[in-house]
């Protein structure tokens, strides 16, 4: 294979930039390969790029401490300024593009609102600026600028020139001394105290372990290619590579036969296919980088832009294409997998910025214990898989890569939302007690999960559980659980590239359906939008994720949406029983306009003589306020409701269930939310309406006390909660907790949850 192979046969020869490009780098590899301090090579280098590109200046900054960029090296500037000079991130212009990770081409930079004249380097002559980010493992390092004293338009070229050499600069900044103690090495002074850092839970559970940073940064040994056709062959026999190592993984790997996954992989390998990535690399290539460094490169660049991205779906694609690029280089290296990199200690929590799923199922199972990231989110394709396999997993854990070092103790409580990094001895001992605690009551709960839910003076509470997941199925029988009381719809939807058709979802509502094995399932209407967007959805993005265009909202805009969903869950029910509920209904007159379109499709399913339903059951989640005070109009036009307690909190609160800043700040164990919450149940009482409560209160001891304290026989949580909530239910009289309940909500306390765990204690009830 060769160039013009690459290029395609109407493809002209290499324009001279791209000599121009090939004869720098070759020359800054000879600099590079040189003996002498980095400041030596590095004035070396700033005056090669000026001499190669034509242009009177040429400076280098580098990232300092404080996020301050101070310039290092320098020809056509006044010398003196050197390591004098200093510019906030954000600052002028060299601040702007340390800010934005951006290249920033002006041909008359006075011009520009960015701009910041620093008179002790004497730049004021020259008119025209092209400054591009040095970068390396996401991170601006510094920034490489020229200027020229006429007027001068930078074209593609140049910046793509400019932007190879700051890649190779970047090298020199990882291996020599400049910039010694800069901001991007990591501070080992309090490398041996512990820590705690706080962030999400994404999968629950506790671990125990050692860490290790998934830090998957392969040092590029040549930066500039000897023969460009021989690195485009070696790229392409790479990508052929690694895309059979996924399709192996699709076919034969652990959770292959699991229809999620199956379809996260699929999404992965249409990335692994993506053209647009891969020309870019190619480019990269014919600009005359080897195919490592062309891969690094393009890899650093889209890193730079995911930390300025806000879009969840963008950031959770970029976050693929990096896992991709790992991918590549390990192939590349004549590797194929992460696993054969080091081995892994017997009990292993990786720490990561982000990770793809791909790269999670790449370690050994056996040996990982857990999961924290720096980024992330609770609907992104790893976190889907890390609750398939029953990984805990921490995520929006800021820090942890700069506190924790390779092989320190580390413990991650997810069901607490906390990271502790190098714990003392004894919280140590607390944890792994919690642990074998844990253990064991699992082993109880599993021996108890014939038991009815039953209190002791006879008051029975049905025990139902949460699900999204085909994999989630078997808990069901497991469990002893009652039923499926939310079934989360919407994962099918998000790791799709497009929307699944009416067959597509019957088949999957159907095989739930005989999992359930006569059992009832609560099928919840797509919940998706804000923060859990679909990708095939656009303009969904908006400043508040939590009060925008999602859920029922987005159905009753666009009814094709909700009625297929409507006719394959109708379908997939073939003569059974069915219940359905709509999410996120803010008035009646939302629920009625849904209900309408449900008949349609009854009446479409008539028409076509397929077999109806057994029985239909259709219901309103009470997740907004608003539905609270309507519910004497709502109730006669229900079968059940279902109060979703997390989104009801939030908004009760004005407090965002995401951010770890309001984990603690309100409970839901306060007088005026439990006062809510127990209105709720009577008026659905009063009212022969069948109420439930399903949310992360129906799976804790202590709050789900309190739910059957004020009236809630129903209550449906995630499938590790049932064995203890039943333990529970078993061991307390609800006539004297009634009464109790009754006295602390007439209180004005913040929080009643010590009350309630003392009363607990004195009454023998089992937390």
């Amino acid at each position: 294979m060769d160039d013009a192979a690459h290029r395609g046969p109407d493809s002209p020869a290499l324009p001279g930039p791209q000599v121009r490009s090939r004869r720098l780098l070759a020359r800054l590899r000879d600099v590079m390969a040189g003996s002498g301090p980095a400041q030596d090579r590095l004035n070396r280098i700033v005056v090669l790029i000026a001499a190669e590109m034509e242009t009177e200046v040429c400076s280098c900054y580098v990232a300092r401490p404080g996020e301050l960029l101070e310039l290092y090296a320098t020809v056509g500037l006044n010398e003196a300024a050197v390591h004098l000079t200093r510019l906030r991130f954000g600052e002028g212009l060299v601040g702007e593009i340390g800010a934005t990770a951006r290249p920033l081409a002006l041909d008359n930079v006075r011009s520009h609102p960015s701009f910041a004249y620093r008179p002790e380097t004497g730049e004021d002559p020259y008119q025209s600026m092209l400054g591009v980010p040095v970068l390396r493992g996401g991170r601006v390092r510094g920034v490489l600028a020229i200027q020229s004293l006429a007027r001068r338009h930078y074209d593609d070229e140049e910046v793509e020139t400019l932007q190879t050499v700051a890649m190779v600069v970047a090298e020199l900044f990882a291996a020599g001394d400049v910039a010694a103690g800069s901001s991007f090495q990591p501070d080992t002074t309090d490398s041996v105290m512990p820590a705690r850092l706080v962030g999400v839970c994404f999968s629950g559970g506790l671990a125990i372990g050692r860490a290790v940073a998934h830090r998957v940064h392969l040092t590029v040994r040549q930066m500039v290619a000897d023969d460009p056709a021989r690195e485009l062959e070696r790229f392409r026999a790479a990508i052929v590579a690694m895309q059979g190592t996924l399709d192996r993984m699709l076919s034969h790997g652990a959770l292959a036969d699991v229809t999620e996954t199956r379809d996260i992989l699929q999404a992965y390998q249409m990335f692994a296919r993506d053209r647009g990535w891969l020309g870019r690399i190619g480019e990269a290539i014919d600009s005359g980088l080897t195919a490592e460094a062309a891969v690094q490169r393009v890899q650093a660049d889209m890193a730079a832009r995911m930390a300025h991205l806000t879009d969840p779906y963008l950031r959770e694609r970029l976050s693929d294409f990096q896992d991709l690029a790992n991918r590549l280089l390990l192939h590349l290296s004549g590797r194929e997998s992460l696993t054969e990199l080091a081995t892994l200690p017997e009990d292993t929590v990786l720490v990561a910025r982000t990770i793809g799923p791909a790269e999670l199922l790449d370690y050994d199972r056996s040996r990982l214990r857990g999961l924290v990231l720096e980024d992330g989110g609770a609907t992104s394709h790893v976190a889907i898989v890390a609750r398939a396999l029953d990984i805990p997993m921490v995520g929006r854990c800021r820090g942890i890569l700069d506190v924790a070092e390779s092989m320190d103790p580390i413990v991650v409580d997810a069901d607490g939302g906390q990271v502790l990094v190098r714990p003392s001895d004894d919280v140590r001992d607390t944890f792994q007690e919690a642990a074998r605690n844990r253990a064991r009551q699992r082993q109880r709960h599993a021996a108890d999960a014939r038991q009815p839910s039953v209190s002791q003076d006879g008051v029975q509470v049905s025990l139902q559980m949460n699900a999204g997941l085909l994999l989630d199925m078997p808990h069901l029988h497991e469990t002893g659980a009652d039923g499926i009381g939310l079934y989360r719809t919407e994962i099918p939807f998000m790791v799709r590239s497009q929307f699944p058709d009416v067959a597509a979802q019957t088949e999957l509502y159907r095989r739930v359906v005989e999992q359930a094995d006569g059992k009832p399932v609560t099928f919840r209407t797509l919940d998706a939008g804000g923060d859990k967007p679909l990708p095939y959805l656009r303009n969904t993005e908006t400043a508040n994720p939590a009060l925008g265009w999602r859920a029922l909202r987005i159905g009753l805009d666009r009814p094709a949406i909700l009625r297929a969903q409507l006719r394959a869950l109708l379908r997939a029910a073939d003569g059974q029983p069915l219940r359905v509920m709509f999410p996120m209904v803010a008035s009646v007159d939302e629920f009625v306009t849904a209900r309408r379109l449900l008949d349609r499709e009854i009446e479409r399913l008539a028409e076509k003589r397929l077999t109806q339903p057994a029985g239909l059951q259709v219901g309103a989640m009470i997740e907004v306020p608003s539905l609270v005070w309507q519910l004497s109009a709502l109730l006669p036009e229900v079968d059940f409701v279902a109060v979703g307690s997390n989104d009801l909190a939030q908004y009760v609160f004005a407090a965002d269930r995401g951010d770890p800043r309001m984990g603690l700040r309100y409970d839901v164990l306060s007088p005026p939310f439990l006062t809510m919450l127990a209105s709720i149940a009577r008026q659905s009482e009063d009212a022969g309406v069948p109420v439930s409560l399903c949310g992360e209160m129906a799976g804790r001891p202590l709050e789900a006390m309190a739910l059957v304290g004020i009236g809630y026989r129903t209550l449906s949580m995630t499938a590790s909660s049932v064995g203890a909530i039943r333990g529970m239910i078993r061991s307390l009289r609800v006539d004297s907790l009634a009464d109790y309940m009754g006295r602390l909500m007439a209180t004005t306390d913040g929080s009643i949850r010590g009350k309630l765990r003392s009363f607990a204690k004195d009454h023998g009830i089992d937390l």
